[in-house]
């Protein structure tokens, strides 16, 4: 097996094929010359195929299987021979199925079909990933485009946070519930218990909306990024994706050339470091105060703080939630202006694929030159989507 990054050399391609064709023995691409018995009918035992692009790469990709390409509502057809038996195994509009008469006869072909199909898949596990590790060098990627669920999880959660501090009443940390209670001899007891505050209700659901901010950020920096031609391979976005929060926004943003978005830059950097303390790191306190101790000047947090695991006596100024919600609408509006502007139209408002080969032609750099130039784009690709899903060649 290959090392590095998972890419195998032609011979171990070439066992794998080996070990493959034994796995789905018997079935075996038509016999030339063999006269078949044909049906047009999906089975119920094809329905249980493993997904559609492993079925491919197993039989037409690594096994050379012949096929046939896009027609009506079919986006590929391979036929196929079991024992003699002929069938077709298609991807269609409505999934990918095992295709015959669909006799009693047929379908304990196809179900044996099926079960030939998944030991193949298994056997070849080596081979789609070396197909993975060959795509990710490369630009022939699309990149999932979660933005518009990521800022509507943020919008949702600060809403939420505005309504409720708006309906804070009382700030004590509880509040009692009084519940009377009649016992079967007809006394009445009166019970009392706790529950927290809107006030506390609040703090949780703003640190919620915090968190949800910085997803949204790290995911949409990065698309920003290839929107501006700085990443154009799937290994330069799996690279800047491990980095941390900061190095993506710089991918998206020059900080060097904006003081005021650098500003709300270091202020959020603060704030996600006291958030990310708080909750990911066991939330001992907004600044990491795991312990205090003991003094003539009484007692003194101790913070734990940085990767590395440091420890401090300093105290910074703790955030707040509704400053915090300030400063990242700030920077959200800062964000779409200037030379990003049109990409807010393709990310937030279109929900579409973002398309590495468009920013490695060019294609990129001239939708980004205005908004008029990505409305056009928008209604292309938009066209292109809905034809693929529909399989309309």
């Amino acid at each position: 097996m290959a090392k590095g990054k998972g890419v195998l050399t032609k011979d171990e391609v070439d066992e794998i094929r080996l070990r493959a064709a034994r796995a789905i023995a018997p079935l075996r691409p038509l016999k030339k010359g063999q006269t078949y018995k044909w049906g047009d009918l999906r089975t119920q035992a094809g329905r249980d195929l493993p997904v559609y692009y492993l079925v491919y790469f197993l039989l037409a990709d690594l096994l050379r299987f012949p096929h046939a390409g896009k027609h009506e509502k079919v986006a590929w057809l391979i036929s196929v021979d079991f024992n003699g038996n002929a069938a077709t195994i298609e991807h269609r509009k409505m999934g990918l199925g095992v295709f015959s008469s669909r006799t009693p006869e047929d379908e304990a072909v196809a179900a044996d079909i099926v079960k030939a199909v998944k030991r193949g898949v298994g056997a070849a596990k080596p081979y789609f990933n070396h197909l993975a590790a060959k795509a990710i060098d490369g630009s022939q990627l699309n990149v999932r485009n979660n933005c518009r669920w990521l800022f509507g999880r943020y919008t949702y959660l600060r809403d939420l946070f505005k309504e409720k501090t708006v309906a804070i009443q009382n700030e004590a940390l509880y509040d009692v519930d009084e519940k009377e209670i009649e016992l079967a001899d007809a006394r009445k007891v009166k019970s009392y218990a706790l529950r927290y505050s809107d006030s506390e209700e609040a703090k949780w659901i703003g640190v919620a909306a915090i968190e949800a901010f910085f997803s949204w950020t790290e995911h949409v920096c990065i698309h920003l990024g290839i929107f501006l031609g700085k990443l154009t391979t799937g290994a330069e976005i799996a690279e800047i994706a491990e980095e941390d929060w900061s190095e993506k926004v710089k991918i998206a943003i020059d900080l060097s050339a904006d003081k005021e978005m650098k500003a709300v830059y270091e202020e959020l950097l603060e704030i996600r470091s006291q958030v990310r303390n708080y909750m990911a790191h066991g939330a001992f306190g907004k600044q990491g105060e795991a312990f205090h101790f003991h003094s003539a000047a009484g007692a003194v947090p101790i913070n734990l703080i940085g990767r590395s695991g440091g420890i401090s006596t300093w105290v910074r100024p703790s955030f707040q939630e509704s400053k915090a919600i300030e400063v990242m609408e700030t920077f959200i509006t800062k964000l779409w202006e200037g030379e990003r502007a049109p990409a807010k139209l393709h990310l937030d408002d279109a929900d579409l694929p973002v398309i590495l080969t468009h920013a490695s032609d060019g294609t990129y750099k001239q939708i980004m030159s205005s908004t008029e130039e990505m409305e056009e784009y928008i209604k292309y690709l938009s066209r292109e989507v809905d034809d693929s899903a529909n399989m309309d060649w």
